[in-house]
C-alpha cells in the first residue's frame, strides 16, 4: 500500500485512477466453464459448447453485469435489451460477458449453471477439489437472519 502511495503521490497532476474492487475471474473457473458447456451441450443434443455457453452468458452473465455495474447495465439496456431474444443470444458470441467478471462474479454465475443444470437433469463434473476450496472461499455469504 505504502509503495502505491509513493506512486500515486509522485505522479504530475492531474490524475484519474479506477479502482475495481477483486481479482479477475481464474483461468481454472474458464476451464470449468467450458468443461461444463461441453458437457451440457452433449447431453440435450441440440446445440454446441459455444452455444451453450451463449445462452448461459445471456441468461446468467448479463444478470450478474447489470446488477454490479451501472455501466454494463446502461450500455446494455440500451444498446441489447430492446433486440429479439436471437439477436441478444447470437451478440453473446461477441459480447465479453464472463471475461469481465471478477472472482466472486463467477462463482456466482458457476453457481447459478451448476443450479440449472442439475434442475434439468443435466450431470456437470465435480470442480477440482482445489477449485472446489477456491471457491468457497469467495462464494459470498448470506446475510443473516434476523
Amino acid at each position: 500500500m505504502e509503495a502505491f502511495v509513493t506512486l500515486l503521490s509522485g505522479l504530475k497532476l492531474p490524475v484519474t485512477v479506477e479502482w475495481v474492487q477483486g481479482r479477475d475471474r481464474s483461468r481454472d473457473q474458464n476451464a470449468l466453464m467450458w468443461l461444463w458447456a461441453t458437457e451440457a451441450a452433449g447431453q440435450r443434443g441440440d446445440l454446441t459448447a459455444d452455444e451453450q455457453q451463449q445462452e448461459w452468458k445471456l441468461h446468467h452473465g448479463v444478470p450478474i453485469l447489470r446488477e454490479d455495474s451501472a455501466e454494463f447495465r446502461e450500455v446494455y439496456d440500451r444498446a441489447l435489451k430492446p433486440l429479439p431474444y436471437e439477436h441478444k443470444l447470437e451478440a453473446m458470441r461477441f459480447i465479453p460477458v464472463t471475461s469481465e467478471m471478477k472472482v466472486r462474479q463467477m462463482v456466482r454465475f458457476l453457481d447459478t449453471v451448476q443450479r440449472e443444470s442439475l434442475q434439468r437433469g443435466i450431470r456437470l463434473t465435480d470442480p477440482d477439489p482445489e477449485l472446489a476450496k477456491y471457491q468457497a472461499r469467495y462464494r459470498a455469504r448470506e446475510p443473516e437472519a434476523a
